[in-house]
């Protein structure tokens, strides 16, 4: 009989509590700067990562898609990143988690705030803004909604620069005034500079402009390249090749003192084109009865149903996609902890009444209603390893 693997065989449907939730509060994104500002003294903090050690100066370098399991497959394309896999998360060689769902908005709230998803109050991709009944982009910000109403807490880089500790952020200056910027990475001083190697040196300047700093500098292009051209294209690997001298680039220039974290807001993975792993919402009646609104993105979707019809769109979507997607109430998805240990109060209708996490390689795309997000060969958003995991690779001087 053939050896079988906790992913195999499929469970009828896959049941709520099989998901892997994120490492909340040991070793998730959310934990990084809180411990890293408690290495610093900065009060409120708390070290919740055990297996890091304080630095006076620390800089995170978070490259937008680039997965630990991506990594680890292509280690001739990044070497130098490669010859750091066993620094990962204190010199345990091992990674740490995004947090659900695994994408760019959620992940960067979680990073700057130091908070889960259920309380800093970015949940998804999109998501329905419960004041006005509408789907919230909270990647581009649309509609437009007041920032600090949408997050309210401050981020860890205003903590940390209230403590006395100097914090810069080292990013393109596309990002500079937007709404996610300011719920999730404000503090300090913003630093824009177009190319990789001028944030590169810049970031490593910053390092040194203090007796105590905390800098973040962040990566895109590798992300694109995976939505566009998938996680193994010549261009990803391309970008890979290219960010991997960025991170040995700043490396070598730390200043004493000094601890550089190289981390990830999620992985990628790629999903073929055809019916059988994409799902048309738009064109399957049964996935569209009773539902208002779809949300999240294709690996990670929120489902709103028309007044009273919840439990029967939830049964449904357990029929229909139960071999393939955890699917979840909203209060079964909170009670597993799949947004954190808590969701405040402000943030518990934005979630779907019904969850569907992919667990195989498979999307539930809106060809009519997401034409762009509908044809992109590399995705992510659920709880698999492949998007869950990421690196959380350190240099110190």
């Amino acid at each position: 009989m053939a050896q079988t693997t906790a992913w195999d065989p499929h469970p009828e449907p896959l049941a709520v509590h099989s998901a892997p939730v994120p490492e909340y509060g040991s070793g998730s994104l959310a934990d990084l700067l809180p411990t890293l500002a408690a290495g610093m003294a900065v009060p409120g903090m708390t070290a919740t990562i055990p297996e890091l050690t304080a630095a006076d100066r620390t800089c995170v370098f978070l490259i937008d898609g680039l997965g630990w399991e991506q990594l680890k497959a292509h280690p001739e394309d990044a070497p130098f990143m490669t010859s750091l896999l066993g620094s990962s998360r204190g010199g345990t060689g091992r990674p740490i988690t995004a947090g659900y769902p695994a994408t760019t908005a959620t992940s960067l709230a979680s990073v700057g705030t130091g908070l889960p998803p259920g309380a800093h109050g970015l949940p998804g991709y999109t998501v329905r803004n419960p004041e006005t009944g509408e789907l919230m982009n909270q990647l581009r910000w649309n509609p437009w909604t007041s920032p600090r109403v949408w997050q309210p807490y401050p981020t860890v880089f205003q903590l940390a620069q209230q403590a006395g500790v100097h914090a810069a952020q080292v990013s393109s200056p596309t990002f500079q005034n937007t709404p996610l910027t300011k719920v999730a990475l404000s503090g300090g001083t913003f630093l824009g500079r177009l190319t990789g190697e001028d944030r590169m040196d810049l970031a490593a300047e910053q390092l040194a402009a203090d007796d105590r700093s905390l800098v973040y500098t962040y990566y895109a292009e590798l992300d694109g390249a995976g939505h566009r051209y998938g996680v193994d294209s010549d261009t990803w690997r391309g970008q890979l090749m290219y960010v991997d001298r960025l991170v040995q680039r700043l490396a070598e220039q730390l200043p004493p003192r000094s601890a550089l974290y190289v981390t990830a807001d999620h992985g990628m993975i790629d999903v073929a084109f055809d019916e059988e792993h994409r799902i048309d919402f738009d064109e399957d009646w049964e996935l569209r009865a009773g539902v208002a609104l779809l949300g999240g993105e294709g690996r990670a979707r929120h489902v709103y149903a028309v007044p009273g019809a919840a439990n029967d769109v939830l049964t449904c979507w357990r029929e229909v996609l139960g071999e393939q997607f955890w699917v979840a109430s909203r209060d079964e998805a909170i009670e597993a902890g799949w947004f954190g240990p808590r969701i405040d109060e402000r943030v518990y209708d934005r979630i779907g009444d019904v969850i569907a996490a992919a667990r195989d390689d498979v999307l539930i795309i809106a060809s009519e209603r997401e034409p762009k997000e509908s044809v992109m060969v590399g995705n992510h958003g659920s709880m698999t390893p492949a998007e869950q995991l990421v690196p959380l690779l350190e240099v110190r001087s």
